[in-house]
């Protein structure tokens, strides 16, 4: 009989690993009648904040919208342009534009796919729509697991007065120069969505910021710009975390080290195993600990490879196969930086995602090595 196929991610593999906690939680929940913005939310909003080492954490109902409220935030014009990258999930963008500002997409460090600080100089000194348009905000998104270069993306940021917002939906627990992901720009946006290293059972998400004034305007925008119930301060949204996927996102924050450690060993075992196969492996960034919310290997046979490894029962997957930039829906219409984004294309035909979370086991994993060395 065959081996049962091994998935490039399992949440459900997650809800078993701690099933008692999530059912518990679950039943707590259900029997205090409180299922939006209640004890739950706020408990779940003080352990976040103090794991990730700042004073605020605001639960909103999705990545996406903690990128659109972090945005609203700042109160950038519809004339400001928000920088970012192109090889990235579409949330960045979309966020972006849901906020009412103007997408900037700039190129990738081809080693790390993280944005490159030197396309973020040329766009400063090169704004789009000549020297009257303005650079208002920069997202650097910590792609994979691992952080952006910020020592230099902040250093930027800071001499021309740009407000920066860290896309953290990928690397909850990361850290750089010993300090958690998160905490060095204005403001932060996590994702829950449930194949994240800090998974919820459905969507969520979060805002962190240690400026109070941001955070209270994001409290006030999350729930229709109330500071009062029924009277609008700010043109708000409804975007709650709600009291289920608060109660079982907090004995899941107990775990993401020690499930990030998992991750890490996985890699490391990728790392021994790959090696010499003809295959571009993660590259690390000094100082900074990766915690492979993916493990992206880049090959220029990557169609073929995929196709070898799925006959032989090995889920992958591809983040990204489109950068943003050649979608459809934006097209001809968003703004690029001034050098192109050749290495943004070029990665989205050569990256391949392989099998990626902390319940993989010894044996799935020796057999994800040996059908990259049968193809």
């Amino acid at each position: 009989m065959s081996d049962p196929p091994i998935p490039q991610a399992n949440p459900g593999a997650g809800y078993f690993a701690q099933q008692g906690a999530i059912d518990d939680a679950i039943a707590r929940v259900l029997e205090s009648g409180r299922y939006v913005l209640g004890n739950e939310t706020r408990a779940f909003e003080r352990e976040f904040a103090a794991y990730m080492g700042c004073r605020h954490c605001v639960g909103v109902a999705s990545g996406t919208e903690a990128l659109v409220l972090a945005l609203k935030a700042l109160q950038l014009s519809p004339d400001d342009f928000v920088a970012t990258v192109s090889h990235t999930a579409v949330a960045t963008v979309a966020a972006i534009e849901l906020a009412g500002a103007k997408p900037l997409l700039l190129d990738i460090d081809p080693a790390t796919y993280t944005l490159d600080p030197a396309e973020f100089a040329r766009a400063l000194a090169h704004p789009p729509g000549g020297a009257k348009s303005r650079i208002a905000a920069v997202i650097p998104v910590h792609l994979y697991g691992l952080a952006a270069d910020l020592s230099a993306i902040l250093d930027l940021a800071r001499r021309h007065a740009v407000r920066v917002i860290e896309d953290c939906a990928q690397s909850h627990g990361a850290l750089l120069s010993g300090k958690r992901l998160g905490g060095f720009g204005d403001i932060a946006a996590f994702s829950f969505y449930p194949t994240k290293n800090l998974g919820a059972i459905g969507d969520g998400g979060a805002v962190t910021t240690s400026d109070p004034a941001l955070a209270a305007r994001l409290g006030e925008l999350r729930e229709y710009g109330w500071r009062e119930r029924y009277v609008s301060h700010l043109a708000g949204m409804n975007s709650r975390l709600d009291e289920l996927q608060a109660a079982i996102l907090r004995p899941k924050l107990r775990r993401l080290d020690s499930d990030n450690a998992r991750r890490q060993a996985i890699a490391g075992v990728y790392d021994d195993g790959l090696r010499g196969l003809g295959l571009r492996l993660p590259a690390r960034r000094r100082g900074a600990t990766h915690v492979f919310h993916q493990y992206v290997v880049r090959t220029g046979s990557r169609d073929a490879t995929q196709a070898s490894l799925k006959a032989r029962g090995i889920g992958t997957n591809i983040h990204y196969p489109v950068p943003v930039h050649l979608q459809p829906a934006y097209k001809g219409r968003v703004a690029i930086g001034p050098s192109g984004l050749r290495h943004s294309e070029r990665a989205a035909q050569e990256v391949l995602s392989l099998p990626m979370f902390p319940e993989l086991s010894d044996a799935q994993l020796g057999r994800v090595i040996e059908a990259f060395a049968a193809r």
